[in-house]
């Protein structure tokens, strides 16, 4: 009860009887049947969606993604319980909860992307241009041209084969550089043809020379057939020491 048997005092001015929650701040509190919980910020601006198993604001219904259950889990940055905190919570495309102060705290970090599923939790158009030019003022070495990778993006989650740069590799389909290398190693095209790395252009064989390192020898196999040691210095001589 909201008011004492014997002097019959109120003991706050909301009382909700499911929660025994007693508050004196005004902070338009309402208990929600499907959430099981008292919430904040009036019921008529909120709306309890039954496959997200939360409230959510009005300009949401009809216009989010659902996910099963989506509350029933921790914040994937601090690990604390979403559906019970009191903090606000931030729903980023990909519609994995994060508390809003934890959002905050990757974006001022520069960790734009969604720590449960990866894909990007904020427009990132104008972050590209930027490693566009970066990539364009960071030319790759010589023999680092032509080089491709097949990768997967994060953020349209598709395969492509892609200019491979060592500051990020651009996704063809749709320009992000949200991407991860997929299987296989890197390949050189001419032509319109594939060579796997290591195998040379057939016009520049004799230049790049054969980059695969001499065989671990085994501690059972014979000392007679392992590689002499000075075989092996001139094999670490054949490398660029620069």
């Amino acid at each position: 009860t909201e008011y004492c048997t014997k002097c019959n005092l109120k003991f706050g001015k909301y009382f909700c009887f499911e929660c025994k929650l007693y508050d004196d701040e005004d902070k338009q509190q309402f208990h929600c049947k499907g959430c099981g919980i008292c919430r904040v910020g009036g019921r008529e601006n909120y709306f309890h969606c039954e496959r997200c198993d939360m409230c959510l604001p009005n300009h949401l219904e009809g216009a989010h993604k659902c996910v099963e259950k989506v509350s029933r889990s921790n914040c994937p940055v601090c690990q604390e319980d979403i559906h019970t905190s009191r903090m606000p919570s931030q729903i980023p495309p990909c519609n994995h909860l994060i508390h809003k102060n934890c959002f905050d705290e990757m974006l001022t970090n520069g960790h734009y992307a969604c720590p449960v599923c990866g894909i990007s939790m904020i427009p990132m158009d104008e972050i590209w241009k930027i490693y566009d030019k970066d990539i364009e003022d960071t030319p790759m070495p010589e023999e680092y041209f032509n080089l491709y990778a097949n990768i997967k993006c994060r953020d349209c989650s598709r395969a492509s084969l892609a200019q491979f740069h060592i500051l990020g590799i651009k996704c063809n389909e749709c320009g992000s550089y949200n991407t991860v290398r997929d299987k296989g190693g890197l390949v050189r095209i001419h032509e319109n043809s594939e060579v796997e790395e290591g195998s040379p252009p057939p016009d520049d064989s004799s230049r790049l020379g054969d980059l695969t390192p001499p065989e671990t020898p085994n501690r059972d196999q014979p000392v007679s057939s392992r590689l002499p040691i000075s075989d092996a210095f001139a094999v670490c001589d054949n490398f660029d020491r620069s």
